[in-house]
């Protein structure tokens, strides 16, 4: 079954390498979407693909790469878009 997840992190995430390891692992896990960095200082993440493959998704990005520091993570449902890929985004 499919479906779609909206992450916004927030903590010591930009400048870590975080949108990098998010596009990596969702390669990885035929994972589809976007990751990008905000101007506020949290990254949003938007993943589509099936639900075991998101949830895998969900705990890495609950990490993150070896120097980041996640304060919180809100969770967002969406409705399912259809990406064909995984792309990092630049605001």
């Amino acid at each position: 079954m499919k479906k779609s997840i909206r992450l916004y992190i927030s903590g010591t995430v930009q400048g870590m390498f975080f949108r990098g390891f998010v596009k990596e692992n969702a390669e990885k896990y035929n994972v589809k979407g976007f990751v990008r960095n905000l101007d506020d200082g949290r990254v949003e993440i938007f993943l589509e693909g099936d639900n075991k493959d998101i949830e895998k998704m969900v705990e890495l990005c609950k990490k993150g790469p070896k120097h980041a520091e996640i304060r919180s993570i809100e969770f967002k449902e969406e409705k399912f878009q259809d990406f064909k890929t995984f792309k990092i985004l630049h605001i």
